[in-house]
């Protein structure tokens, strides 16, 4: 609700959107109609339904739930709103990379209505029981992981230079590389690449071979291997979509490579050495010393610098899939989200002119570690971190965003100042801690249902909730048949009782004999009358 105001936004973005469309309607009619007995939309329900729908593109995914609610002819239009493959996309992704929904028969039957219903729910998994796995095989500390879910792979890398691949569901070896000769600190994967940056400031590439069970061919012969080289020191961070590869070096600068190609396409320079980058369709966010950066990388331009994020250096960065909210994280062991908008206009000529926000304070912080945060991976709703304590703090932003501001859809490029404010400079409370090891994690990342995380300790941990809602489910139907036989014993206790009552209350009175006399049951007693 805006403050001071008894009408919240969402009602005044649907109440302006269906004024227009009516007026629009009305003016039509009076146009097109020969006389003055054609009657004009008097509601909002004569409208046509194809207007509906597009009115309905106005709300987001809570508003357009409770529009649902209101009548069939609502719910049969907002079910079939493209709206929600925005609202599905916007904070997951296409379900199964790479493939149409439309050209899947398996997700053709289903709505993304409901897709975007069963995806919230699982993500409450996280806060229910999980089982834990570890996998040996590291014989030194390992600096990266990352979760390769539509193809159950786990991909870690580290001190010893050997690249190595897991089943995730068995937690398993399946396959892993010579050693490398270097460090490896760095890892980005899909269903079609695989990159890997080491301190040798090369960058190594296997394309996925789709016959492969685990896809990549990291044991095979040494052609497989594409090695870019253009940085002039170690490769600290790598990130990638469906047309670039970035890479973040300690020589100071970030470049951008061209997927198809693999050449080089830009390099954009910082102040200090590249800790970590993030990169989200036209948008990057990096790290360099104790400063965070963000990016326009199709034009390279530097669209905003938070200089001095964090105290020491800020060795971890992530945003959104919709690039609106930026994490990061330093040596202060200090977990920071910032709002993320910029304002862009056409200036003269057609030429396109940013404008920075005045705000760039960030609108809510964490402290849950005692040691320095070393990466943050985040799966909407949920933040997690991995920390030099040997912890992992789970965060879901969720409680930010419906405090900050109306929790809806936001639109990629705004025209007005930016509604979020610092209304608490008190640090907000991880919703869960996971204590895994007294060593340090290097690296973690998500996925729908599992965490993995790894480190100093050698061992890669899996934490799995894919079964949490499930055994929620039946604790709650053991709880409720424990109430019910509770219950039920208590009616026949009170039962049994009131019997009693009823059994006392008799012998109590009076009752008279065949012989006429009156008896008190209770005394035993005749009296002759």
């Amino acid at each position: 609700m805006v403050e001071g105001d008894g009408v919240s936004p969402a009602r005044q973005r649907l109440q302006g959107a269906a004024d227009e469309a009516w007026y629009g309607t009305a003016l039509s009619n009076v146009n097109s109609s020969p006389g003055r007995g054609t009657p004009l939309a008097s509601s909002f329900l004569d409208l046509p339904p194809a207007l509906i729908t597009e009115i309905f593109k106005h709300l987001n995914a809570r508003e357009l739930s409770l529009v649902s609610c209101v009548c069939s002819l609502f719910r049969g239009l907002s079910s079939d709103s493209h709206g929600w493959k925005d609202f599905y996309c916007e904070r997951w992704g296409n379900p199964v990379p790479g493939v149409s929904m439309d050209a899947d028969p398996v997700f053709s039957e289903r709505t993304w209505r409901d897709l975007y219903v069963a995806r919230e729910t699982r993500s409450k998994a996280f806060l229910g029981r999980y089982q834990t796995d570890m996998m040996n095989g590291h014989s030194n500390a390992v600096r990266c992981v990352r979760l390769l879910a539509p193809a159950n792979l786990i991909f870690t890398a580290g001190y010893d230079s050997i690249l190595r691949i897991w089943d995730l569901e068995e937690c398993l070896p399946l396959s892993w590389s010579w050693p490398l000769g270097t460090t490896l600190r760095s890892i980005a994967v899909d269903m079609k690449m695989l990159v890997v940056g080491g301190t040798d400031a090369n960058i190594r590439i296997w394309k996925g071979l789709p016959d492969l069970k685990h896809i990549f061919d990291v044991g095979g012969a040494c052609a497989s291997e594409i090695v870019l080289s253009g940085h002039e020191g170690p490769i600290t961070s790598l990130s990638m979509d469906d047309f670039k590869i970035c890479s973040g070096s300690w020589d100071m600068t970030v470049k951008l490579w061209d997927r198809g190609s693999l050449a080089c396409i830009r390099t954009l320079i910082h102040r200090d050495w590249v800790w970590a980058i993030s990169l989200r369709g036209q948008r990057m966010v990096s790290s360099a010393g104790s400063d965070v950066y963000s990016w326009d990388v199709e034009t390279g331009r530097c669209l905003r610098v938070r200089a001095g994020a964090h105290h020491g250096q800020a060795y971890a960065v992530e945003c959104s899939r919709s690039g609106h909210f930026v994490f990061s994280g330093g040596e202060d062991g200090i977990i920071r989200m910032y709002e993320d908008k910029v304002v862009r206009k056409k200036g003269l000529e057609g030429r396109v002119e940013f404008l920075e926000e005045l705000n760039n304070e960030p609108i809510a912080f964490w402290q849950p570690h005692s040691g320095a945060v070393h990466e943050l991976a985040f799966e909407d709703p949920w933040l997690v971190s991995a920390s030099g304590d040997g912890a992992l703090a789970m965060m879901d932003i969720r409680k930010v965003r419906k405090r900050n501001s109306e929790f809806g859809r936001l639109a990629e490029y705004v025209k007005v100042k930016s509604p979020w404010t610092v209304v608490s400079t008190d640090a907000e409370s991880p919703q869960r801690m996971l204590f895994g090891s007294k060593q340090c994690f290097y690296s973690v990342d998500v996925g729908s249902d599992r965490i993995v995380s790894a480190g100093e300790e050698q061992v890669v941990k899996v934490w799995d909730f894919s079964h949490a809602l499930e055994i929620e489910r039946r604790v709650q139907a053991s709880r409720m048949i424990r109430l019910e036989r509770r219950f039920k014993r208590k009616q026949g206790l009170q039962l049994k009782t009131k019997q009693h009552n009823e059994v006392c209350n008799s012998m109590s009175k009076k009752d008279v004999d065949s012989e006429g006399a009156v008896v008190w049951q209770g005394r035993g007693i005749k009296i002759k009358g």
